[in-house]
């Protein structure tokens, strides 16, 4: 194969040559502090509020509720610890779902040992949450409830807005990581209800190490870090001018481009899972009742090895995630997949189609995974390890 296959959008998108023009003017020219107020100083706070009302403009929000952070786990950390803390006087149940993203999962442990009530909540085999069975566990206590918008490992999307109605009608703030969704879901913070939303760069074509969290405007929240009044005293430390004007290009074009490319990639994930499921005995896409992500597959196979066929596909040029991309380096099934009830001894692995994803990427995957699968199963036959012990899909990718 003379072209590598990636295939791995939901880890990282590569950043595309309109955000890094943008980032250009501001890295080639020096880049100068927005809290000065020399000449340079203010060049850079106009670019700051440029990016600022742009990006709430494309969320529906207004300027001041846009906090600009270092990236997706950021945002979720200020979102969720933030918030607990400055409400901590009424109450400490906070409610999730056992399919968040460790970013959310993490903070909340956080919470649990800082004396929170922390629930987390089951979901269906396809990565639900039921509203019902939201809205009974809500307490008198509950402050905080935090479920993602989409599903980094299924592409599974929850109900957000009818959970963040029933949350908001009791004064219980919601938050949502809503990184998946850029260019892939129509995102408005008012018509989803959302008090916080989380967002990352990287994951719409942008530059890493940037994100975004949306606040409602009067919603109390507690800063982490600790310094100057930056990003209205919730976010200390010099702005990243150049990679706050690089996302807000990129969630232009992402949020211009959504409706087609929407279409354009639901077509080829369907006809990707339909012609493996012909081709390839035994295999199941996971999450495939729910309503998805339109790039994301996430497929199950018996008789193989999750990190075997993530190595094979490598080697044959493919670049493709065991669930999602490996943070801990544990060799154990993701908690995604246990949450859905996937059986420990079937490998999974996870495809995520981008913007470089095309017809001829799809019929290159499709003519070569069978064979893949085949010679892997063969391996772990003559290794008799066939379904012994968990499958190798590993823990979460950072946001």
């Amino acid at each position: 194969m003379t072209a590598r296959i990636y295939a791995d959008h939901a880890a990282t998108t590569p950043t595309r040559p309109e955000a890094i023009e943008a980032m250009n003017a501001y890295l080639q020219a020096g880049a100068y502090n927005p809290s000065s107020r020399h000449a340079e100083g203010r060049r850079a706070k106009a670019a700051l509020d440029g990016a600022r009302e742009r990006v709430a403009a494309l969320l529906g929000a207004k300027p001041r509720e846009i906090v600009f952070t270092g990236g997706g786990s950021e945002s979720d950390n200020l979102a969720i610890r933030g918030a607990a803390r400055a409400a901590r006087a009424r109450g400490r149940h906070v409610l999730s779902a056992a399919t968040e993203h460790h970013a959310v999962l993490h903070a909340l442990d956080m919470l649990r040992d800082d004396g929170f009530d922390v629930e987390i909540m089951a979901v269906d085999r396809d990565g639900r949450l039921d509203p019902e069975r939201f809205v009974r566990a809500l307490r008198p206590d509950t402050i905080l409830a935090s479920v993602m918008l989409a599903n980094n490992e299924l592409g599974t999307l929850q109900p957000v807005r009818e959970l963040a109605a029933a949350a908001r009608a009791r004064g219980i703030v919601f938050h949502s990581d809503a990184v998946q969704a850029p260019g892939r879901v129509a995102l408005d913070v008012r018509a989803l209800g959302v008090d916080l939303l989380s967002l990352s760069a990287h994951k719409f074509y942008g530059p890493h190490g940037v994100g975004v969290l949306y606040v409602r405007e009067g919603t109390a929240l507690m800063g982490l870090i600790a310094g100057g009044g930056q990003e209205f005293g919730l976010r200390a430390g010099t702005e990243n001018v150049a990679g706050i004007v690089g996302l807000a290009a990129a969630l232009e074009l992402a949020t211009a481009e959504q409706a087609l490319e929407t279409a354009r990639l639901a077509a080829l994930r369907d006809r990707f899972e339909e012609t493996l499921r012909e081709r390839i005995p035994g295999l199941q896409v996971n999450a495939a009742g729910a309503p998805r992500l339109p790039n994301l597959s996430s497929i199950s196979i018996p008789g193989a090895d999750s990190e075997a066929l993530t190595i094979r596909l490598d080697l044959e040029g493919v670049a493709v995630s065991t669930g999602s991309a490996c943070a801990s380096g544990a060799a154990e099934q993701s908690h995604v997949l246990r949450a859905v009830g996937v059986p420990a001894g079937l490998a999974t692995l996870r495809f995520s189609f981008g913007r470089s994803t095309g017809r001829q990427e799809v019929d290159a995957l499709l003519d070569m995974l069978p064979g893949v699968v085949s010679a892997v199963r063969v391996d772990t036959h003559s290794l008799g390890t066939k379904q012994r012990g968990p499958a190798t899909s590993r823990s979460e990718e950072p946001t």
